[in-house]
C-alpha cells in the first residue's frame, strides 16, 4: 500500500488503520494527501485496484478571499498556523499527538486551490480503480456535504455523521 499524509504531517496513516486496505495495489491518501494520491493513481502505469481518500482536501466551495487568508495567515507565522490548522483538524476533539513537518507555502497554496473534477475521477475510473472516499460530517477544515455530494457519482462514499477530519468520534 502505498499512503500519502495530509499537510504537515508524517506517519498519520495509523488515525485510518480500520479502514485502510493493506495490499500491494491500494494506494491511499489524507486530506492534502488524497490530491497526491488521486494524481499518483491518474499518472501510474503500475497496477492499483483502489484509491481510498480520507477526508480529501475540498476547498473548490471557498471563496478566494478564504484562501487568500489561509496563505496570509501561513506566511505570516507558519508555526502558529499549522498549530491552528491541527486544532481544527481534531475539533471538536481534543488534538492527538501528531508526527509533524513544516509544510510549504506552496503546499499549501495547492491544497486550497486544487478543484476536484469529473475528468481526473473519470480517468481514475477508466483504469479499473475502484474509488472509495471517507468523509466526516462534523469536520471543521472542509466541507464534508459538498465533497460528499461531488464525489458520490464516482466513488463508494462512506460518511461518518459524528467524525472530525481525522474521522475520529468524540466521546
Amino acid at each position: 500500500m502505498i499512503f500519502y499524509s495530509g499537510f504537515s504531517l508524517v506517519n498519520d496513516q495509523h488515525f485510518f488503520e480500520s479502514h485502510l486496505i493493506h495490499s500491494d495495489y491500494t494506494v491511499a491518501g489524507f486530506s492534502y494527501g488524497a490530491i497526491k494520491a488521486a494524481r499518483y493513481a491518474v499518472d501510474s502505469l503500475t497496477r492499483i485496484d483502489t484509491l481510498q481518500l480520507f477526508s480529501p482536501a475540498f476547498f473548490q466551495t471557498k471563496k478566494s478571499s478564504f484562501k487568500r487568508l489561509q496563505l496570509s495567515a501561513f506566511v505570516s507565522d507558519a508555526q502558529n498556523y499549522r498549530e491552528k490548522f491541527i486544532q481544527g483538524c481534531f475539533a471538536p476533539c481534543d488534538v492527538q499527538n501528531l508526527e509533524m513537518k513544516m509544510g510549504t507555502i506552496e503546499e499549501l497554496e495547492e491544497l486550497l486551490y486544487f478543484g476536484w473534477d469529473e475528468l481526473l475521477l473519470q480517468k481514475i475510473l477508466d483504469k479499473g480503480i475502484r474509488i472509495e472516499v471517507y468523509l466526516g460530517m462534523k469536520d471543521h477544515i472542509i466541507d464534508a456535504s459538498a465533497a460528499r455530494d461531488f464525489f458520490l457519482d464516482y466513488a463508494t462514499v462512506t460518511v461518518m455523521p459524528r467524525a472530525n477530519h481525522f474521522l475520529q468520534e468524540c466521546t
